[in-house]
């Protein structure tokens, strides 16, 4: 076990989210809306209407998430969102930052819970101002150890996603959160395939994270699938999250991996059945499918040229997707090095571009 100062669940008002608790059933919105802030609300309405416990929120823009750049790295080849760069991707899919009030209203004025996750520090302020009362790192942004801090400090509990993460990587983000403040979190265990394939989503490896690192756990899905969450509760899940829609034939940037009304009032049923069946097993924790996706994971780029030489300082260097540079982690070792040749914008860090070469 990582640490033993966790506790035991998340309180929310008089709702727990915990060992032993019904799992506490989230409907992530993300981008299903397609920009139009009727269908967000009616969106809210109908995900709470199937017996949704939260409603989920994604609080970014595109330059928040990367640079508008054409630059292969920049553009995505595989998948639901293929033919896109990244910038277009965030700018299709974001909830506008003034969306956000009014949803958190209407949402507590139906008596649910709504809450979101950051993707950088301006983010967290705007969710702070707006008293979200629970945090969720995505899976992509559990190497920013400096958002996992920040989010940490507010002394909110906390919710990861562990989708493409390896145990260090794990181990990494719970001590940023735990150093930050945070006492209360719940690990969900995720595969970042979109869709995931069936015999890939490993739901045992919940039992793996279970015992590794001492705190609740739960699932964040991306199957089509209403079994694998229920397997999930019967497996000891506490906390189950999905993507949702009005109807998948509208499109969307999640659409393909979402899940209609009927479905998720299913699911939700399906769940409280399974959850008298809790148990735990072990398993491996990363799949095969995830391989391409790891690519858009943060790392450091350059955002404004240098030339051979210049010396490297913050507002040249990034923690941006996609993930060509190198870790995160690293950014404190470049900064105020020098540039071994010239190095156009859009770049990924690599320790070959330093005049000194490897790591200090």
């Amino acid at each position: 076990m990582i640490v033993d100062t966790w506790n035991d669940c998340i309180q929310l008002g008089d709702i727990k989210i915990g060992r032993g608790i019904r799992p506490f059933v989230v409907a992530e919105l993300s981008g299903n809306h397609n920009g139009n802030f009727d269908r967000a609300i009616e969106l809210a309405d109908a995900a709470i209407d199937a017996g949704a416990d939260a409603i989920k929120l994604q609080t970014y823009t595109p330059d928040t998430m990367t640079i508008k750049c054409d630059a292969p790295p920049f553009q995505i080849q595989k998948g639901p969102w293929a033919g896109r760069n990244l910038h277009d991707l965030y700018e299709w899919a974001h909830t506008p930052w003034e969306w956000h009030a009014p949803i958190f209203e209407h949402v507590r004025n139906r008596g649910c819970i709504c809450f979101s996750t950051p993707f950088d520090v301006t983010s967290l302020e705007l969710l702070e101002d707006l008293e979200c009362p629970i945090y969720k790192i995505a899976s992509f942004e559990i190497l920013d150890l400096d958002l996992i801090s920040a989010v940490a400090s507010t002394g909110k509990p906390m919710v990861l996603s562990t989708g493409m993460s390896s145990h260090d990587e794990i181990t990494e983000a719970l001590q940023a959160a735990r150093d930050g403040g945070c006492r209360s979190l719940v690990l969900l265990h995720c595969v970042s395939g979109y869709p995931t394939p069936v015999e890939e989503i490993s739901v045992q490896s919940m039992g793996v994270l279970a015992d590794s690192f001492g705190v609740p756990v739960g699932l964040s899905d991306h199957t089509l699938s209403t079994l694998v969450p229920t397997v999930a509760t019967s497996l000891g899940a506490c906390f189950i999250e999905k993507h949702f829609t009005l109807r998948r034939s509208d499109g969307g940037p999640d659409a393909a991996f979402s899940l209609e009304p009927a479905e998720f009032s299913e699911l939700v049923q399906s769940v409280e059945s399974a959850w008298r069946a809790a148990g735990f097993v072990s398993g491996p924790l990363r799949p095969a499918c995830e391989k391409e996706s790891r690519v858009f994971r943060r790392s450091l780029f350059f955002v404004k040229s240098v030339q051979a030489g210049d010396i490297l300082t913050s507002d040249m260097i990034r923690c941006i997707r996609p993930g060509d540079g190198i870790a995160p982690k690293y950014l404190n070792q470049i900064i105020g090095r020098k540039a071994s040749r010239a190095i156009d914008r859009g770049t990924p860090v690599a320790w070959d571009l330093l005049e000194d070469g490897g790591q200090s």
